[in-house]
């Protein structure tokens, strides 16, 4: 599929607005839709943590007994409707990260309300490794099972940029966030902020049980070959 062109027309028309209200104009999608989803996101997150349970011990450990600090990172994120959660990954920087990010902010190398560097000096050895094979999201197959992610869905905001995303951005929050998108399996951080956005509005406005499932397959390919991943 083309990327930020084909989808430009699409996301010329949205409104500009400021309020978590423009989130009402997101049409639903029905209950069939949304039950169907869930019961997927319940089935596959069940099979994925069972089929994965001999890697998450031994990345646990790995991460345990390579740097100090907890097995996951905690993160308050922002879910459906722009309403906070708790977000898990297993840790992959060294502790007091989020506390040096001022000393770093020069370093940023996206653009928009998005912290992201490609040799992040606060990444672990190990870390870095998970980050490229995107093992780190792993423990956010809890998240699916307790309903606050959905295997599909836009990437859920770190709460400060949420607070700093003006305009048609914030409708990506009108959807459950996910463990992939559209944009994760077209580039992922190659890609710039604003396009992040068109692809994420693109999935709100046209979402759907066959979208998915292309998503999902997509991310497979998107995954093994760690194009746009750190």
């Amino acid at each position: 599929m083309t990327t930020v062109a084909a989808l430009s027309a699409i996301t010329a028309s949205l409104p500009w607005r400021r309020q978590l209200g423009a989130i009402a104009a997101v049409p639903p999608r029905g209950l069939a839709y949304e039950c169907a989803k869930r019961v997927l996101d319940v089935v596959l997150a069940s099979a994925l943590l069972v089929l994965f349970a001999p890697l998450v011990l031994l990345v646990a450990a790995a991460v345990k007994m390579t740097s100090r600090g907890p097995v996951i990172f905690k993160q308050t994120r922002a879910g459906l409707n722009g309403h906070p959660f708790m977000m898990y990954k297993f840790r992959t920087m060294h502790t007091g990260a989020e506390e040096v990010r001022p000393a770093i902010v020069h370093l940023n190398e996206k653009d928009g309300p998005v912290f992201k560097i490609a040799r992040d000096p606060r990444l672990t050895p190990i870390g870095r490794l998970l980050r490229r094979s995107s093992i780190d999201e792993l423990p956010q197959l809890i998240n699916v099972l307790r309903g606050e992610m959905s295997l599909v869905g836009p990437r859920p905001l770190w709460m400060p940029e949420a607070q700093r995303t003006v305009g048609q951005a914030r409708i990506r929050m009108a959807v459950k966030p996910g463990l992939t998108c559209l944009w994760q399996v077209s580039g992922r951080s190659e890609l710039s902020y604003r396009e992040w956005v068109k692809l994420d509005l693109h999935y709100v406005r046209n979402r759907g049980m066959l979208l998915d499932l292309a998503i999902m397959l997509q991310t497979i390919p998107a995954v093994i070959s760690a194009r746009g991943a750190y």
